[in-house]
């Protein structure tokens, strides 16, 4: 009498077992804050009698009153208005300079390429905060060796910490710090590309300047529009900056950009609700932004394949 053949078991289930700590930590410290930030917007606190004891304070059911206020909010409207026109200079300069890095790299005339890509890349890993304090201090005439070299040359020293200047100087961190990553990712796509294009190219007559332009970078379009989506959020969440410069300058507010006016409701005024209303309507419009702005992407070239 023959055993019956043993059935693995577990195997069909084995996948969702490897699924269950990813989906736990997800759930545990990205969908449960989200959830109980959105909950909390719909709340406040209202104040009975005198307001004193712990039973004069209760919260209450709220509706869209917080979404009111935060949409009628001057400082949080015009802290919108700095970083989209701090993000008007980011954005095309240092995705600019990225692709300038990856095409120059990507050359077969540039030499020490490998300590070329490690020494654009390099800012990227410094920690923003420690970039932010290092130009900041930069920026300081008392302290900024750059200010002692324009003094000794008799030149006009600018204050880059006031006015209009301070939007350069916060933009000029980013770009330092944020080109070596999109240069990777560019650089990445120009190596995929097959030699035998290139070659085909230099057959046809093609100079190296028209290599780049009409085939490299139309190659690579799926790259610049990943980190144009990546450069957009990064730009709507501007924090650390403005908020290490700050104590280096009059210039810059607690209000500056949304994200320090949602700290400064939460942490500076200790208004939770109308802070979990802000961060929503921040998340609800960085979404809406980079949707739409992947919706015309995939329409251009769905249009320019069809050609």
């Amino acid at each position: 009498m023959t055993s019956a053949r043993r059935k693995p078991y577990g195997v069909k289930g084995a996948p969702y077992a490897f699924l269950i700590p990813a989906t736990v930590l997800f759930l545990l410290f990205f969908a449960l804050p989200i959830g109980y930030a959105i909950w909390l917007s719909f709340r406040k606190v209202k104040v009975s009698g005198l307001g004193l004891g712990s039973g004069a304070r209760r919260e209450v059911w709220a509706g869209l009153e917080n979404y009111t206020a935060a949409l009628t909010d001057s400082e949080l409207v015009n802290g919108a208005l700095r970083v989209l026109g701090y993000g008007c200079i980011v954005v095309p300069v240092m995705l600019g300079l990225a692709l300038l890095f990856a095409l120059m790299l990507d050359s077969d005339k540039v030499r020490f390429a490998p300590f070329t890509r490690l020494a654009i890349f390099l800012p990227y890993a410094i920690p923003g905060v420690v970039a932010a304090l290092l130009w900041g201090f930069l920026y300081l005439p008392d302290v900024s060796p750059f200010y002692f070299v324009l003094d000794r040359l008799g030149l006009p020293q600018p204050d880059l910490l006031d006015g209009g200047p301070l939007y350069l100087a916060l933009s000029n961190i980013a770009v330092w710090g944020g080109t070596g990553f999109n240069m990777i990712v560019i650089y990445t796509s120009l190596q995929a590309i097959p030699a035998e294009v290139h070659e085909a190219a230099k057959l046809d007559g093609a100079t190296p300047l028209q290599i780049a332009l009409k085939i490299k970078i139309p190659m690579v379009a799926p790259s610049l529009v990943l980190t144009f989506f990546f450069s957009i959020i990064a730009t709507l969440q501007v924090f650390n900056e403005p908020t290490t410069l700050k104590p280096l300058t009059n210039s810059v507010s607690t209000t500056w950009s949304p994200l320090m006016k949602v700290y400064q409701d939460a942490f500076g005024k200790g208004d939770i609700y109308a802070a979990a209303a802000q961060a929503t309507i921040i998340a609800l419009a960085t979404l809406l932004l980079s949707f739409g702005f992947l919706r015309a992407a995939n329409r251009r070239q769905k249009q320019e394949a069809a050609r």
